[in-house]
């Protein structure tokens, strides 16, 4: 598996021409578990919890390495060709997600921060599944959980952009790492994607890029995200495509939202 640590991620938008008016932007988040952890644990989430790196979906021994249950995935891939047409072509006769309220299945934030899908990713992790009952009330996250699940997407991204705790917390994580943060504004060919397991056992993408959330496949009582079914389901799905459409070895790298070894 390949491995991109150190790496910062972020696409650009779809419609980020230069006509179009200067949008709120992120310095990217760098490809780092002891970043991520840090990051959703300012915000509120359990330190019992902790982003780990997964150096392989194939080799048993070394996914022995990975603290069980994990709880949600974080694919960092290039944005490439084929992600972009395979993007557009699923999403285009799907009608745009605008679901709401206690009932969702799970929650999706819509990406509309440029340099932001880093962010995002970490919060579809923290925020559905079975690490949502693990973020301490009365903090940042569990205030965000609250006043978006009544809202719909579009305000649910007004929400986050005008969030002063996210953005200090973004702002703070950024500023960490191994590598130098790049400004607000550059074109960064990297992105997040999160793969989490709802409480009626269905596997969902979940890509604030995307028209709304992606229910990838039904998952047994005892499996977690990086069981086999989860993984054919979900990320080697996702990367067989990109190696058929790109003709080469893809460069990603995974990170799973587990227990902390602590």
């Amino acid at each position: 598996m390949a491995d991109s640590e150190g790496s910062r991620a972020d696409p650009h938008a779809d419609n980020g021409s230069s006509s179009a008016p200067k949008r709120q932007a992120f310095i990217p988040l760098e490809n780092n578990p002891e970043v991520m952890t840090a990051l959703v644990q300012k915000l509120g989430l359990s330190p019992s919890l902790a982003f780990h790196d997964v150096y392989s979906i194939d080799e048993p021994s070394l996914l022995e390495f990975v603290p069980r249950p994990v709880h949600a995935l974080l694919l960092v891939f290039p944005v490439t060709t084929t992600y972009e047409n395979s993007r557009r072509t699923e999403d285009g006769p799907l009608p745009e997600y605008s679901a709401s309220g206690s009932g969702e299945e799970v929650i999706w934030f819509r990406q509309t921060i440029r340099n932001a899908c880093g962010m995002i990713g970490l919060l579809h992790s923290a925020c559905n599944g079975g690490a949502r009952a693990m973020i301490a009330p009365s903090t940042d996250l569990a205030t965000l959980v609250d006043n978006a699940l009544p809202l719909d997407p579009a305000a649910r991204a007004q929400l986050i952009e005008s969030s002063p705790s996210i953005a200090r917390a973004h702002a703070s994580a950024a500023a960490q790492g191994d590598t130098a943060a790049p400004a607000a504004d550059e074109k960064i060919d990297l992105h997040f994607v999160a793969f989490v397991k709802s409480a009626e056992n269905n596997l969902w993408e979940l890509d604030g890029r995307r028209k709304g959330p992606l229910n990838r496949g039904k998952l047994g009582d005892d499996d977690d995200v990086l069981a086999e079914k989860a993984l054919d389901l979900g990320v080697r799905r996702f990367l067989k495509r990109e190696t058929e459409g790109e003709g080469d070895e893809l460069r990603f790298s995974l990170v799973a939202l587990a227990p902390s070894m602590d």
